[in-house]
């Protein structure tokens, strides 16, 4: 046997070409021809009778195939691993005529994709702003709003009031279709409010979108489930074809509510409760802020460091490894999208190795604990029950071949990353309200 391999550092490309003499084959194929007499069964011959050279002829050909096939894959992998190669995916193997009948010597090609090596920045020289979010009244309003909504008393009046919300659908003039459905607050709008007061069941109302809501993006996203795009190019006339009046009476202060909203006796007074919606809210932005954060880093590694790939080496395999499910053009049209996901995988895994993560057993069942708690509102469990809770975490961790451990561990493991980058870059903060937050990243 004899394995070459032609690289091309400049594509990040090889050309793998392994060379099998009948002397790297026979004894195995032999053996398996052997081992078939054994097993075979020909009518006209007892079990174990059927002459050596009726098997060669009937299965010959398939075993000869079958052995190479394996000998090839051992033969590749330890070419591999012994040159220490560092592969994209798993070596494509290039298309050949091979004539099983009469050849004794053989040939086989792969296509390889290496992979470069990835040097970090050093620290200290990726700045990225993180947004420091203050809560602002209208944000305030709104959450208060919606706790009114979701906790008050809904009735359906016959006709609309300032502070109601119409019911139906909502699509631009002449347009085909019924539209889609809505829940249109009538105390936003801006621009002829009077046109929703005094609204029934079954009325058709016609107005211009962009005017009624004075232009405000967020706004109008926000009731009518169009993106920030769609919202930019909403202009004219539109039709809501209302369905039913909606009006909710804001809940009473009292501790049933705070006990439904936020458990059993977590606030005791309207300003305690006040003061806990804020708080939350705070860490939601906070928790939110954080993740942008995150993306940002990645973002910024993965566009500002200079990480080539073997392209067309990494098209060809993604078709090969989706088969039936991502066409040549699918790749070529998204291939971007797969590049940086490459790219992170590979930043990923040098911070990984440099420095030295690990995630243990322990903190895996320990995050798992830690959801189940939160599922059942009891995050301060005592010891001796989380305790006791653990076998039912192992159970769960291990349903689907495990699954849910895999995907434990490349979470915390995702974290370690982002937390070990976060040391290494400058972070700004920039002061933005909640409003301006979400108008970033909506």
């Amino acid at each position: 046997m004899n394995i070459t391999l032609d690289r091309n550092d400049e594509q990040l490309t090889g050309l793998l070409t392994v060379h099998l003499t009948e002397a790297d084959y026979a004894a195995t194929v032999d053996a398996q021809i052997k081992d078939y007499t054994k097993r075979a069964q020909v009518k006209g011959f007892r079990p174990g009778k059927v002459p050596v050279g009726m098997v060669k002829k009937m299965y010959g050909k398939g075993i000869l195939a079958d052995e190479i096939n394996k000998t090839l894959g051992k033969a590749v992998d330890g070419y591999v691993k012994e040159q220490n190669l560092r592969l994209l995916g798993e070596p494509l193997p290039v298309a050949s005529d091979v004539d099983f009948d009469t050849a004794k010597d053989f040939d086989f090609q792969f296509e390889l994709g290496l992979l470069p090596e990835v040097e970090l920045p050093a620290d200290g020289t990726i700045e990225v702003e993180r947004h420091q979010v203050s809560l602002d009244e209208d944000t305030v309003q709104q959450t208060n709003e919606q706790i009114a909504r979701q906790y008050g008393e809904t009735t359906n009046p016959d006709a609309s009031e300032a502070n109601d919300y119409l019911f139906g659908k909502l699509k631009k003039a002449a347009e085909e279709g019924e539209g889609r459905t809505v829940l249109l607050p009538i105390n936003k709008v801006k621009n002829g409010a009077e046109q929703f007061i005094g609204v029934k069941a079954g009325d058709v109302l016609t107005f211009d979108l962009q005017n009624a809501f004075d232009h405000d993006a967020t706004a109008i996203a926000n009731f009518s489930g169009l993106t920030k795009a769609e919202v930019a190019d909403a202009s004219g006339d539109y039709v809501l074809s209302v369905e039913k009046i909606n009006r909710t009476a804001a809940p009473e202060m009292n501790q049933e509510l705070f006990d439904k909203v936020f458990g059993p006796e977590a606030v005791s007074s309207q300003e305690e409760f006040d003061a806990k919606v804020r708080e939350t809210m705070q860490q939601n932005y906070d928790r939110e802020s954080d993740g942008a954060l995150n993306n940002a880093i990645v973002e910024k590694l993965v566009t500002g460091l200079d990480i080539k790939l073997p392209a067309e080496f990494f098209k060809k395999w993604l078709v090969r490894a989706n088969a039936g499910k991502l066409t040549a053009e699918q790749v070529e049209e998204h291939y971007n999208d797969y590049a940086k996901e490459l790219k992170w995988s590979l930043i990923r895994n040098k911070v990984v190795e440099k420095a030295d993560l690990k995630v243990s057993n322990d903190e895996i069942v320990n995050r798992t604990l830690d959801k189940i708690m939160g599922q059942f509102s009891m995050p301060n469990m005592p010891d001796d029950m989380r305790e006791s809770m653990r076998g039912y975490a192992d159970s769960y961790l291990k349903q689907d071949n495990g699954k849910q451990y895999v995907a434990e561990y490349e979470a915390i493991l995702a974290e370690k990353v982002l937390e070990n980058l976060r040391g290494k870059v400058v972070v700004t903060d920039k002061p933005v309200t909640a409003e301006e937050f979400r108008n970033l990243n909506s």
